[in-house]
């Protein structure tokens, strides 16, 4: 999973498009730096994993970049913060990969310190295409993890390698999973272009995967076309990075409030705009948005609570941002 928006100047971006939502401030919007959200919110949204039934909330997070901070303590004090927002507001998944810098061992360090390995459904990945790297990798990723257990692992970036060296990692990580060493195996992919969806296509018709990772975006709407439909006719759960599209989303509606009619379906901000049109297709298990500030946690998990918008009002939805990108 790729960050969706940078620390400068895009993290400020977030924080204009927060303000500006009509009219308000963050704090207004019951945005706040918060544990967890109130006792009175509505439940979060949660959807099953069609392999097993398991229930999974729909809003997870996304560590690269934002978990890429070493030793710094002051970041580690504020993702930890984050982790805390996450799981007491409901949130379990935590996406992360070796190729995220220092992110899978300071997601690690962070769940030792908080005694939460048991309260997360913690996923990473996989890139090595040989059976010895491959394995080496992922042992590398247990102790940066701190654990020998992973609840998702997946090859990283499937939409231009060899089928034959897919096969054989698939044929891996099914042993590993046979073992009780992951609870789940999958595959992402990050390329738009029609040729990567076809390959994913093929490797769902072909392979009986638990999970795909995919971009998806009100920008970027091309799976919403034949690979959803594809993922949701062989049972598979389907996890969205990139769901503001490297904060594209949020420059293009600077200085707009978010539409009054949103209130149809509990949108109050941008962000809730943008994850609730993902939310809304039945096919998507949980979007994981990258997050480095407690108050975003709290207001893309509002996402997942209340009305979502239904099929006309997702038309509406999009013939709104299309003019704008």
């Amino acid at each position: 999973m790729k960050f969706d928006y940078k620390r400068s100047p895009r993290l400020f971006t977030r924080r204009e498009a927060l303000a500006m939502t009509a009219g308000l401030g963050a704090a207004a919007l019951g945005i706040v730096p918060a544990r967890a959200a109130t006792a009175t919110a509505k439940p979060l949204l949660t959807r099953s994993i069609p392999r097993t039934g398991e229930r999974l909330a729909a809003i997870g997070l996304g560590t690269a970049i934002v978990f890429d901070i070493g030793a710094d303590a002051a970041q580690r004090s504020e993702r930890r913060a984050v982790i805390e927002t996450l799981l007491a507001g409901g949130g379990r998944l935590i996406d992360t990969a070796p190729s995220y810098g220092a992110a899978e061992s300071v997601v690690g360090d962070l769940l030792t310190e908080m005694t939460a390995r048991d309260r997360v459904f913690l996923a990473t990945k996989v890139r090595a295409t040989s059976r010895e790297r491959a394995i080496a990798e992922m042992r590398q990723s247990q102790r940066r993890l701190r654990t020998e257990k992973i609840d998702l692992m997946q090859i990283h970036n499937v939409g231009f390698v060899d089928r034959n060296e897919i096969a054989a990692q698939l044929e891996l990580l099914r042993e590993w999973k046979e073992r009780g060493v992951f609870r789940y195996i999958g595959v992402t992919h990050s390329q738009s272009q029609e040729r990567a969806n076809d390959r994913l296509i093929e490797i769902l018709r072909t392979e009986k995967l638990d999970f795909i990772q995919i971009n998806y975006s009100m920008a970027e709407r091309s799976v919403e076309q034949r690979l959803l439909p594809a993922a949701a006719d062989t049972g598979t759960a389907v996890l969205v990075n990139l769901p503001f599209a490297r904060a594209q989303l949020f420059r293009a509606v600077r200085g707009k409030p978010v539409p009054e009619w949103a209130a149809e379906f509990e949108a109050t901000t941008w962000g809730q705009f943008f994850l609730k049109y993902l939310l809304a297709s039945e096919a998507v298990t949980c979007v994981i948005p990258g997050m480095d500030k407690p108050e975003y946690v709290v207001d893309n998990l509002n996402a997942g609570r209340g009305r979502l918008p239904d099929a006309a009002q997702r038309r509406r939805m999009a013939e709104f941002i299309d003019p704008l990108l």
